[in-house]
This record gives C-alpha cells, sequence and structure tokens, in this order.
C-alpha cells in the first residue's frame, strides 16, 4: 500500500499542534500517514524543566519526545533534515527543495500538508518550510502528489481562502493531549496555546482547519471536501 498523506513542517511538535486528529485519523482508517520535519528543534530551549539543555543535547532529547508522540499518533514514519533550528531561511534553497522532494517521491505522497504562505504565526522557519515544501509541489519535482493543503490560517481567510475541511478534535482529544504531552521539553509552550492538558479540550482549540491550496495544477480550487483523500487514485507509482 502507498503513502497518500505526508506532513511537511519545521519543529518537533508541529504535527501535534496542528494535525493530531488528521493524523490519527488517517492512521485508524489504514493509511498512515509520513512526517519530516526540517530541524530537530535544537533551539526551542525556554519551554519547560529542560530549558537548561541546548543545541545537540536538546535536538536529542526533542527527537526522543517525537518518536513518543509519532507512536501516539500512528505516524509510520519521523524524519528529520537536521537543518539549524531558527535559520531555515538561510538554508540554501535548491538543495532544500530537492530534499523534500525526494521524500515525498520515496513515500509516494500523494497530498501533501504543511503550513501557510504566512507559516500560521510570522515565525520565519515555518514561512520557509511552507515556500520550499510549495515549490517542491509546484516546480513538479514531487511528481507523486497530486493535492496541497495548507494549516488554516487568518491570513488566508482575509484573503479569501476558505477551509476545504475541518475536523472535530473532540473525539481524538485523548490521542492529542497525550500526544502533546510527550513533547515534554515544550511544556510550557504547550499550556501557553491549550492550556493544562487533561481532559477538557478548549472551546478555541477544537477544530484542525485545512484549506486546498493546489490540486494537479490548478491554484486554489474552490471546493468542499468530506475527507482529505476524496478523489484520489488508489496508488500512484512514484
Amino acid at each position: 500500500m502507498s503513502v497518500k498523506t505526508a506532513f511537511v513542517f519545521a519543529h518537533p511538535d508541529d504535527e501535534t499542534y496542528l494535525a493530531s486528529a488528521l493524523i490519527r485519523k488517517l492512521a485508524d482508517e489504514g493509511e498512515p500517514p509520513v512526517l519530516l520535519l526540517a530541524t530537530r528543534g535544537d533551539a526551542g530551549h525556554k519551554n519547560g524543566a529542560y530549558a537548561h539543555e541546548k543545541g545537540e543535547l536538546l535536538a536529542d532529547r526533542r527527537e526522543r519526545e517525537m518518536e513518543e508522540a509519532a507512536g501516539i499518533l500512528g505516524l509510520a514514519s519521523v524524519e528529520h533534515l537536521r537543518y539549524p533550528d531558527g535559520k531555515l531561511n538561510e538554508v540554501e534553497e535548491e538543495e532544500f527543495v530537492q530534499r523534500v522532494a525526494e521524500f515525498l517521491n520515496r513515500h509516494g505522497a500523494q497530498t501533501v500538508v504543511t503550513f501557510p504562505e504566512d507559516g500560521g504565526n510570522f515565525h520565519p522557519d515555518h514561512v520557509t518550510i511552507s515556500k520550499i515544501a510549495t515549490k517542491a509541489v509546484l516546480s513538479g519535482q514531487a511528481t507523486t502528489v497530486r493535492k496541497l493543503y495548507y494549516i488554516q490560517s487568518a491570513t488566508l481567510t482575509e484573503n479569501g481562502h476558505e477551509p476545504a475541511f475541518r475536523i472535530d478534535t473532540e473525539p481524538y482529544w485523548p490521542v492529542k493531549a497525550a500526544a502533546l504531552a510527550a513533547h515534554e521539553s515544550q511544556r510550557l509552550a504547550v499550556e501557553r496555546f491549550f492550556g493544562p492538558l487533561g481532559d477538557v479540550l478548549p472551546e478555541a482549540r477544537r477544530y484542525e482547519t485545512f484549506a486546498l491550496a493546489w490540486e494537479a495544477g490548478e491554484s486554489w480550487p474552490r471546493k468542499a471536501e468530506a475527507w482529505i483523500l476524496d478523489g484520489l487514485p488508489e496508488r500512484v507509482q512514484p
């Protein structure tokens, strides 16, 4: 069975914040997705009990945390490009695009999910990985890809780009909360966003929402979808 969906993000935990329910639902339906991370999160050292750890020490910890979260979410594979955290905009672009495209082709990804062009929160690493993943798809280098999704952001909505679909996280909250807790070194940042992790899902964080940015040569097709795999062939050969 080919892997149909790939997530391309900047840091360990991006996937858990933004797409836990989508990842777990894909896994539960027998289509476990794959994840590519541009960094190992080696600059995220101000967020909890491990604030004293930096560089490779923190990167090793965050990679282990990501492995635990991946098991909870049902990811089939996690790979790290190991670029410096906080400096993605300094990476040589052609090589960066080629490495992302190689990952997508190797896994036979038909759908790709990444940050919107503004990174969702204008974080430079988020903006850069969105640009690189988009270029890998739109340039034709990622030959298996048929659909490109962005995490819905306020900027997309303001620009008239409505979501293609959304997922109610409430049934998946125990999974999402457990995966968030696995990123223990980032606990303070997690709690700033979600509040204390417990049995109750914050209503403001209830939905994961996705915009269809490109499909089979068409940018921003105006369509509503029931599911991310709608309209895909059963199998695409790399």
